[in-house]
């Protein structure tokens, strides 16, 4: 039986094989993670630093070099796949409707702002075109709820803030600034990547979010219906079913040039699909379950993937040095976007200098898709210049994790006991809305 799997598999099977080495790249990351959080950091960090050892250090190297770029692009877009479905299951439409201006104001101003100031900064300090820029924008622009959403909700445990709401507030925007950051990408990688006459280059750009959404409603419609009521292990089937019709959106829109439609596709899916099945008859809990475990498989792998496109030693220190200008400039923006964005609400000043810093982290969206475009110019044979190119996003994109996700975390922690008021007696803490992304 061995030999019949081996001789399927070939060489990559084998030691110093793609396969063998992808097996040895996640048992290491999984130990990192669980490592690095005893010392109270996230522990995609962990992962995160495990890829760029093995890419980057002499003899372990061999592991980076031996993962096929291929695989690795397939592995992250099934990462991608299951973020964005959580993301659409955890968009709540009755919450969306009760939400202030506050939370929208906190959710696009930010996002938007950075983005821009991202396109600006790498045009004329890392010489990108405007659409590599307004990609690398919206990578940057996601906050990490992998790092936010664990600390809101352990400040949220021990009182602070819970009085005016601020966890939840944090929380709720979080969800729909991560909506916005991949919408926004997969929209400018469409057009970055568009073929053909100008007219068709400025109309698929519509025309891809029209086809996603129809794509998601049509399906997502069809889900509830399936499976039927009586079905064993119902939840089960949902989790599959939905999996299954996201991967089809992803990778089928890459597929027909569409590649736009695709991410825009899982969410819609997810979201319509969510709307029918909060009723009470189809009311399957385990669902956000199921996939919040599936996250916990991946996520190792995600963060570890992305971190072995980076060899230390190959990068010019130019894309370091105009790299970190770049995400000074872009994080200082937001900061103090994020501030402005609530005046008028009831905050006071140390309230909204904490929901500012609280907007600081970046992790999770930034590995799923912050190779995306560098994997799409691979998969074309596209021009050494754009693959220059999609390695400087890589590269700064795994630079904002490492600077933030730590920082943002420990900041959290400190200031948030200093700066926001404890209530003495909590009976009930926000849902867990880290299902949400």
């Amino acid at each position: 039986m061995w030999g019949c799997l081996i001789a399927v598999l070939g060489a990559h099977a084998l030691p110093g094989g793609n396969i063998f080495s992808l097996i040895i790249l996640y048992i290491v990351a999984v130990l990192a993670g669980e490592a690095i959080q005893l010392v109270n950091l996230p522990a995609l960090l962990g992962s995160l630093l495990v890829g760029i050892f093995f890419r980057s250090i002499p003899g372990l190297n061999i592991i980076g070099k031996n993962i096929d770029y291929q695989w690795s692009a397939v592995l992250r877009s099934i990462a991608l796949v299951i973020i964005l479905i959580r993301a659409g299951l955890g968009l709540d439409p009755v919450a969306l409707k009760k939400l202030s201006l506050t939370v929208l104001r906190l959710a696009f101003s930010p996002c938007i702002v950075e983005t821009a100031a991202a396109a600006v900064a790498s045009y004329f300090l890392l010489d990108l075109p405007w659409s590599w820029g307004f990609m690398l924008g919206f990578i940057l622009s996601a906050v990490s709820p992998a790092v936010v959403v664990p600390s809101m909700l352990k400040l949220s445990d021990e009182g602070y803030g819970v009085e005016k709401g601020i966890p939840t507030l944090v929380i709720a925007a979080a969800s729909i600034d991560d909506v916005l950051a991949i919408s926004g990408f997969s929209v400018m990688m469409g057009l970055a990547f568009a073929k053909g006459s100008t007219g068709w280059t400025i109309a698929k750009g519509p025309i891809e979010i029209f086809v996603g959404i129809a794509y998601g409603i049509i399906l997502g419609v069809m889900c509830w219906y399936l499976p039927y009521r009586e079905k064993k292990n119902r939840a089960f089937f949902k989790v599959v079913m939905l999996f299954a019709l996201g991967s089809l959106s992803l990778f089928g829109s890459e597929k027909v040039a569409f590649e736009s439609a695709g991410a825009i596709g899982v969410l819609a899916l997810a979201f319509v699909a969510a709307l029918g099945w909060r009723k009470p008859s189809s009311e399957d809990p385990e669902v956000d379950e199921h996939y919040k475990r599936l996250w916990g498989i991946i996520m190792p792998l995600m963060f570890s993937l992305i971190g072995s496109e980076i060899d230390v030693a190959a990068i010019e220190s130019d894309t370091i040095g105009w790299g970190l200008i770049t995400l000074l400039i872009c994080l200082t923006l937001r900061v103090l976007t994020s501030f402005l964005v609530v005046m008028g609400s009831n905050f006071n000043i140390k309230e909204r200098l904490f929901i500012a810093i609280a907007w600081l982290p970046k992790a999770t969206v930034q590995a799923a898709i912050g190779s995306k475009a560098l994997d799409y110019v691979r998969l074309v044979n596209g021009s050494p210049i754009d693959i220059t190119r999609g390695e400087q996003v890589v590269t700064i994109a795994v630079m904002v994790i490492l600077v933030t996700a730590p920082l943002g975390a420990a900041l959290i922690k400190v200031t948030g006991p200093r700066l926001l008021e404890k209530k003495l007696s909590v009976h009930q803490a926000p849902n867990d809305p880290e299902a949400t992304v």
